[in-house]
C-alpha cells in the first residue's frame, strides 16, 4: 500500500486499486476488475458490523448529534471505510499482489494494521486534523449565528399555535406550499385541517415565514433559546478513549474529525434542542414525521414519551438494502427509541422494515403519498436517456460524467438536478436541463439513476433502467427485494444502455400501496368520533 504520489514505484505490470478518492495516472487496463462492484458487495457484508460499532459508539453522552453511531449512509461515510477495510482484507488473505492507493490518513493507518498488508509511509495526520479542527470552528460560529437570528425572528410564531393538536413535523422542501400541499404527506393537511404543520430546522427563516401564511405551520426554531445557540460553537462528537483505541479507532478518529469539521452535529443538537422545548412547552397529542431513524429522530422519540405525545414515523420514500439505519440494531436503547408507530409506504418496505428489527405491532401500511397512485408506461425507444443526480455531490458528478459520454454517442439526454440539492453543469444541443420530475415526462428511452427515487418510479413506469455504480462510492439501492435494476460501472455504460430492455411488469400495490385516508384519519385527525380509534385495525385491508 502507497500513497498516490508513490505510485511511480509500483513495480511493472501489478494490478493496482485507488480507495478513498485517491487519484492515479495508472493504466486503466490493469486496474483491478469489477471494483466497483466487489466495493458494493463488501458494503453489504459490513452492515452487522456497523450496526454492532453503532450500538458502540451510541453509548457515549455525545454521540446523539453522530451521523456515523446511528448508521446514516448519506450522512456518514464510515460504513464506506469499513467497506474499503473489507476489501482490503480479502486481498491479502488471498495473497493476491496488488497496488492499493490510498491518501486519506485514517484509512491507511488502519488498512496498514491488516496482516499481509506491507504499506510505506502514511500520509501526515496532525495537519489535516488541525485543519479540521479549524473549519469546525468557523462552520459553527457562522452556524450559531445564523441560529441565534432565527431564534430571535421566529419567537413570536409561538402565540399562533394551538396546544395538544396531532403534528406532522416536516423538513422545508421546495415543493411543500402554504396553501394546503405538503411535500411529504401530499394533501393531508387539505383533507385534514386540524393537522398541524411544523418545520425542522433545516428550513430557514424567510421559507418558514412563507409557509406559515396559512395560520397553521410554524417553525422550531421559534422555541429555540438564542443564548444556547451561541453556545454550540462548542458542541462536538467526543468518542470515548477506549473506542479511539479499538481496533476500528483510526475509523472511528476519522468519522469524528469529519462530522466536527462542518456544522452537523452542532444542528442535530439545535433540533433536539428545539424540538424538546416544543413538546415541553404545546404537548402535541400526536406527532407524525418523515422517519429515517436518524439521531434528531430517536432523541424526538424519547423526548415524546417523556411528555406523553404519541409517535409516528412515516417512512421517508424508499429504503433498499443499503439504507440499514433504518434497521433498530444500532439502537443503543433497542426500541426505545423507535416511533410508538412505523407507517410503511406499501407492502414490500413493511417487510424490509419487519426483517430489521421493528415490531410487527408497530408496523403498519399507510400507502404512498409521495408516488402516483397508478404510474403510465412512459417508455419511448425515440425518447430521450433521463439522468435524474443524486442528492451527494460526488455520485452526481459521476452521473454528469456519464451523463456527457451518453450524449456523445449520439442520444439525447436529459439531466435533472435534485430538488434539494443544485448542481451546476453546462448544457449542450444533446444534453439538456430539465426540472420536470420522470413521471411527468412525455416518454423516456432509458433511465440512468444512482440514489434516489427514481429508480423506483422509472421500473414502475416501465422504462429501461441503469443504476450507475461508481468505483469510489456506493450508489445507495433503494430498490425493494422484489425488484432489480441493470447496474452497470460508468467504462460498462454504454454497452450497457444499448442492451437493456424495459423491465418486466410489476403490480404497483405490490410495492406501494394506495394512501389510506381512513388510517390517517384515524391517527390524526381531531374529531372525537375517531380519536381513540385502533389504527391497527383500520390497517388491516388486503394491501397492508
Amino acid at each position: 500500500m502507497r500513497q498516490s504520489r508513490h505510485a511511480s514505484f509500483a513495480p511493472a505490470g501489478l494490478g493496482w486499486l485507488t480507495v478513498a478518492g485517491a487519484k492515479s495516472d495508472l493504466p486503466r487496463e490493469r486496474r483491478l476488475p469489477g471494483s466497483a462492484r466487489r466495493l458494493e458487495d463488501k458494503f453489504v457484508e459490513i452492515s452487522d458490523l456497523w450496526w454492532r460499532l453503532g450500538r458502540a459508539m451510541g453509548e457515549d453522552p455525545t454521540a446523539d448529534i453522530s451521523h456515523a453511531a446511528t448508521c446514516g449512509v448519506f450522512g456518514s461515510d464510515f460504513g464506506l471505510m469499513l467497506a474499503w477495510s473489507r476489501m482490503v482484507e480479502d486481498l491479502a488473505a488471498a495473497n493476491t499482489d496488488c497496488l492499493v492507493l490510498c491518501d486519506d490518513p485514517w484509512l491507511f493507518r488502519h488498512l496498514a494494521a491488516i496482516p499481509g498488508v506491507h504499506a510505506g509511509p502514511a500520509p501526515p495526520l496532525a495537519r489535516v486534523e488541525w485543519r479540521l479542527r479549524l473549519r469546525g470552528v468557523a462552520a459553527r460560529v457562522r452556524l450559531a449565528v445564523r441560529l441565534f437570528w432565527s431564534a430571535v425572528r421566529l419567537r413570536p410564531m409561538r402565540c399562533t399555535y394551538r396546544p395538544g393538536a396531532a403534528v406532522v413535523l416536516v423538513y422545508g422542501h421546495p415543493n411543500s406550499t402554504a396553501s394546503g400541499h405538503d411535500a411529504y404527506f401530499g394533501a393531508l393537511m387539505t383533507k385534514m385541517p386540524a393537522v398541524q404543520r411544523v418545520l425542522h430546522t433545516d428550513c430557514p427563516a424567510w421559507r418558514a415565514r412563507q409557509l406559515s401564511a396559512d395560520g397553521r405551520t410554524v417553525s422550531l426554531h421559534a422555541w429555540g433559546d438564542p443564548i444556547f445557540a451561541l453556545g454550540l460553537i462548542a458542541e462536538t462528537w467526543a468518542p470515548r478513549h477506549e473506542l479511539r483505541r479499538s481496533p476500528h479507532g483510526w475509523l472511528v478518529r476519522r468519522a469524528a474529525a469529519r462530522e466536527n469539521s462542518g456544522g452537523g452535529p452542532a444542528m442535530n443538537r439545535w433540533q433536539i434542542h428545539c424540538q424538546g422545548r416544543w413538546l415541553a412547552a404545546v404537548k402535541p397529542r400526536i406527532v407524525a414525521w418523515p422517519w429515517e431513524n436518524h439521531a434528531w429522530e430517536r432523541a424526538l422519540c424519547r423526548q415524546a414519551r417523556i411528555v406523553g405525545s404519541q409517535t409516528v414515523g412515516y417512512q421517508h420514500t424508499v429504503i433498499g438494502p443499503h439504507q440499514i439505519n433504518y434497521a433498530t440494531f444500532s439502537n443503543s436503547d433497542g426500541l426505545g427509541s423507535i416511533p410508538d408507530t412505523v407507517v410503511a409506504n406499501g407492502p414490500a418496505y413493511r417487510d424490509e422494515m419487519r426483517a430489521w428489527g421493528i415490531p410487527p405491532a408497530r408496523l403498519i401500511v399507510g400507502g404512498a403519498f409521495r408516488f402516483p397512485a397508478a404510474f403510465r408506461n412512459l417508455f419511448d425507444p425515440k425518447g430521450p436517456v433521463f439522468v435524474p443526480l443524486s442528492a451527494i455531490p460526488v455520485i452526481a458528478a459521476r452521473q454528469l460524467d456519464a451523463a456527457r459520454d451518453i450524449a456523445a454517442s449520439g442520444r439525447r439526454v436529459l439531466v435533472k438536478e435534485h430538488p434539494m440539492y443544485p448542481f451546476a453543469f453546462a448544457e449542450s444541443d444533446m444534453l439538456r436541463r430539465t426540472n420536470v420530475p420522470l413521471t411527468h415526462q412525455n416518454g423516456l428511452s432509458a433511465v440512468v439513476y444512482a440514489t434516489g427515487t427514481s429508480g423506483l418510479e422509472a421500473i414502475l413506469a416501465g422504462i429501461p433502467t441503469l443504476r450507475l455504480l461508481c468505483e469510489d462510492r456506493v450508489s445507495i439501492d433503494v430498490l425493494p427485494a422484489a425488484l432489480t435494476a441493470v447496474s452497470a460501472e460508468c467504462g460498462d455504460l454504454r454497452a450497457a444502455l444499448a442492451a437493456v430492455r424495459p423491465p418486466r411488469p410489476v403490480v404497483q400495490t405490490d410495492i406501494l400501496a394506495p394512501v389510506d385516508w381512513s388510517l390517517w384519519r384515524s391517527l390524526l385527525d381531531n374529531d372525537p368520533s375517531t380519536k381513540g380509534q385502533d389504527p391497527r385495525k383500520t390497517a388491516e385491508r388486503p394491501h397492508a
